[in-house]
C-alpha cells in the first residue's frame, strides 16, 4: 500500500466534506455531559451538532439542485435530438430545408407551402393551383400576342387518335411508343380497338391539313392549340418538369418552301427565349439538336436550353422543330403551285412551350425563404403591409388600402394584407414564401412622414419612397429587379460554362456542377459512347464515395447516380461569340474520337 503524506492527509482533508454526526451522535455528546463533563463542553459539543445538521440540510438541498437541474438539461438534450431527426417537411407554413442542402426536399416544398402546386393521387399529375395558373396565363398572353402577329391562328383538335393513324408514321411511333397512354375499355366493355391520348398531335391534326391544303392559295397554313398532352413512361415525375400529364401550345404550320419553313423556325425560336429571359428571367442557350436527341420523324430540331446551378443539371426549355416533307409525304399534304404542274409536298414545321418553364423559373430563381419571382411574371407585384400600432390601427390600415389601390390604378398588380389576425411578420414571411416581388411597409412615422419603406424580395435592400411619387418608384424598382435578376442568373451560368478539347477534364467539369462545349464529329455512335463512358465514371465515383462512406452504391440516391453526359445543343454562332469559346481550329479533332470534328457541341447532364 502506498504511504500517505501529510501532504496528501491535508489534501484529503481539505478537499472531503465534512461528516455530520447523527442524531445518536448528539445524544451520546449529552450523555458524556452527564457522565461529568464541564458545562463549557456540553455547550460546544452542542453548537457543533447543529452545525452539522445545518450543514447536511443545505447539502442536500445543493444535491437536489443539482439533479433538477441535470433532469433539465438532459430533456433540453432530448429535445434537440429529437429536432435534428424530424423530417424535412413537417413544417406546416415556412420553409425548412435549404436550396442547396437538399434541392429535391426544397424544391418539393417551394412548389407546395408557395401554392403552387397540389399533388394528386395519380402519380405525376397534379393540382394548378391559382398561384402558377395565374403565371402561366401571363406565359400563354405573352406567346399567343407574339404568334398572332405571326398569322398564327388558335384551333382545337381532339385529344384522341386511333391507332392506325398514331403509327403511320413509323419513326415518329417509334420515339414516343413507351409514353403513350391507351384507352381499351369503356365502362365494363372492352374497345374493338384501343384509342391513344395525345402525346403530341402531328398524326390527329395532319389529316385535315390534307383536306385543307390544295393550292398554293391555302399557303402557308399557320395553326396552333392551347391543350394539354399525356406521356406515361418514366419513373420519376417532378412536378412541372416531368410530368404525366402537363398543358404547353403546339404550333403546327405548313409552306411552300423549306426557306420559309426555316425562317419560321428561328423566328418561333426567337420567341422561346424572348419568354425565357424577357419575361422570366432565365438565361438560355439556342442551338441544333444532335440527329440522336431530333424530334422523331423530323428534318432537324432547335432548342432553347436551360441550366439549373444548384443541380448542375441543364433542361430542354423549348423546341421548335423543322419536320421537312416526312409527314405531308405520309398524310398526302400536297398543293398545286402557282407556276403549274404536278402537286408538290408542303414543308412543315412544329413547335412548342410547355408548363415546364414555369419549374425552371422557380429552380432558377428559388432561395431557401421559398419563390423569388420576376416581377413581369409574379401573380402578385407589390403587397402593402400595415405595421399597426395601438390607437392608430384602422388609419394604417386605410392608408395601406389607398395605396394598394392607386398602385393597381397606375397597372401594378398589388393588394394590401391588412388582416387582423396575423403579425407583420408572419405576413413578412408568408410573402417572401410567395416570392411577391415588393413589399411595402406602411407604420404610423411612415403615415406621419407621408412616405413608405419598400422592400425587394430579391435582395431584401429597402428605400423610403414619398407617396407623391410611389407609383412610378415602385415600377421603376420592378423593372431594374427584372434586368438584375436576369443578370445574375446569366452571370451564374456563364461561370459554370468550360470549354474542352479532349476527355481528360470532361467528366470533372460535369461533377463540378457544369457544362462542356467540346468540338465534337457529330455522329450517332460517339455520342452514344460518351453517354456511356461518362456514366461508367459517374458510377466509378460514386462507388469511391461510397466506400468512403461505408456504405454501398445501393445505398446512394438513385438520382445521384444518374451522372451521364448528353449532347445539349450545338449551339449558335452568336451563342459561342457569347462564351467566348474561339474559332475551331483546323484539322481540330473530336474531344472524344479521333474523327475530324464538325461542331462545338454544348454536353451536359439533364434533367
Amino acid at each position: 500500500m502506498a504511504a500517505v503524506t501529510q501532504k496528501d492527509a491535508e489534501t484529503d482533508t481539505l478537499a472531503a466534506p465534512p461528516q455530520a454526526p447523527t442524531d445518536a451522535a448528539a445524544d451520546g455528546a449529552a450523555a458524556a455531559a452527564a457522565d461529568g463533563a464541564t458545562s463549557s463542553e456540553v455547550d460546544a459539543e452542542a453548537v457543533a451538532a447543529k452545525a452539522a445538521r445545518q450543514l447536511e440540510k443545505k447539502l442536500k438541498k445543493e444535491a437536489q439542485k443539482k439533479e433538477q437541474k441535470e433532469k433539465k438539461e438532459k430533456k433540453a438534450a432530448a429535445a434537440a435530438a429529437a429536432a435534428s431527426t424530424k423530417k424535412k417537411g413537417d413544417s406546416k407554413e415556412g420553409m425548412d430545408v435549404g436550396k442547396e442542402e437538399d434541392f429535391p426536399r426544397w424544391y418539393n416544398q417551394v412548389i407546395t407551402k408557395s401554392e403552387l402546386i397540389e399533388f394528386y393521387d395519380i402519380s405525376g399529375c397534379y393540382i394548378l393551383r391559382p398561384w402558377s395558373f395565374a403565371m402561366w396565363d401571363t406565359i400563354r398572353d405573352f406567346v399567343d400576342s407574339a404568334i398572332k402577329k405571326q398569322g398564327v391562328q388558335n384551333a382545337y383538335f381532339p385529344l384522341f387518335v386511333s391507332e392506325d393513324r398514331l403509327q403511320k408514321e413509323a419513326s415518329h411511333i417509334e420515339g414516343f411508343a413507351p409514353e403513350v397512354a391507351w384507352v381499351t375499355r369503356s365502362g365494363q366493355t372492352d374497345l374493338d380497338k384501343p384509342i391513344a391520348v395525345r402525346p403530341t398531335s402531328e398524326t390527329i391534326m395532319y389529316p385535315a391539313f390534307a383536306k385543307w391544303i390544295r393550292s398554293h392559295r391555302d399557303l402557308p397554313l399557320k395553326l396552333n392549340q392551347w391543350s394539354n398532352v399525356v406521356r406515361w413512361e418514366f419513373k420519376h415525375p417532378t412536378p412541372f418538369l416531368r410530368s404525366r400529364e402537363f398543358l404547353w401550345q403546339e404550333g403546327h404550320t405548313a409552306f411552300a418552301t423549306q426557306e420559309e419553313a426555316d425562317a419560321e423556325v428561328l423566328a418561333i425560336l426567337d420567341l422561346y427565349r424572348d419568354t425565357y429571359e424577357t419575361l422570366l428571367a432565365v438565361p438560355v442557350i439556342r442551338g441544333r439538336k444532335s440527329e440522336k436527341e431530333k424530334f422523331a420523324g423530323g428534318l432537324y430540331t432547335t432548342t432553347v436550353e436551360g441550366f439549373i446551378p444548384s443541380t448542375g443539371r441543364a433542361i430542354q426549355g423549348a423546341t421548335s422543330h423543322c419536320l421537312g416533307q416526312n409527314f405531308g409525304k405520309m398524310f398526302g399534304i400536297t398543293y398545286l403551285p402557282e407556276s403549274g404542274g404536278a402537286a408538290k409536298t408542303v414543308w412543315q414545321n412544329s413547335w412548342g412551350l410547355t408548363t415546364r418553364s414555369i419549374g425552371v423559373m422557380v429552380m432558377t430563381h428559388g432561395d431557401d425563404k421559398g419563390l423569388v419571382l420576376p416581377p413581369r411574371v409574379a401573380t402578385l407585384q407589390v403587397i402593402v403591409i400595415p405595421i399597426v400600432a395601438k390607437g392608430r390601427e384602422e388609419e394604417v390600415a386605410t392608408h395601406a388600402r389607398r395605396i394598394a389601390n392607386e398602385l393597381s390604378a397606375a397597372g401594378l398588380r398589388a393588394d394590401a394584407d391588412a388582416r387582423t389576425d396575423k403579425t407583420p411578420g408572419w405576413k413578412f414571411s408568408q410573402w417572401e414564401l410567395k416570392g411577391v416581388p415588393v413589399r411595402v411597409e406602411l407604420g404610423p412615422r411612415d403615415v406621419d412622414a407621408s412616405s413608405a419603406v419598400v422592400v425587394r424580395r430579391d435582395t431584401f435592400s429597402k428605400t423610403t419612397f414619398p407617396w407623391t411619387s410611389l407609383a412610378d418608384d415602385v415600377r421603376a424598382l420592378l423593372d431594374q429587379i427584372q434586368v438584375d435578376m436576369l443578370e445574375r442568373a446569366r452571370s451564374t451560368v456563364a461561370s459554370r460554362i468550360s470549354v474542352v478539347n479532349g476527355w481528360e477534364g470532361f467528366v470533372p467539369i460535369l461533377d463540378a456542377k457544369g457544362m462542356a462545349v467540346a468540338p465534337w464529329c457529330t455522329i450517332v455512335s460517339c455520342e452514344e459512347d460518351v453517354k456511356k463512358r461518362s456514366e461508367e465514371a459517374s458510377l466509378a465515383a460514386a462507388a469511391a464515395a461510397a466506400a468512403m462512406q461505408g456504405s454501398s452504391v445501393g445505398e446512394t440516391d438513385e438520382r445521384a447516380l444518374s451522372g451521364a453526359a448528353k449532347t445539349l445543343c450545338m449551339p449558335f454562332k452568336e451563342e459561342l461569340n457569347r462564351m467566348g469559346v474561339p474559332e475551331m481550329e483546323e484539322g481540330a479533332k473530336c474531344f472524344a474520337c479521333d474523327r475530324a470534328a464538325k461542331s462545338f457541341t454544348l454536353w451536359g447532364r439533364s434533367y
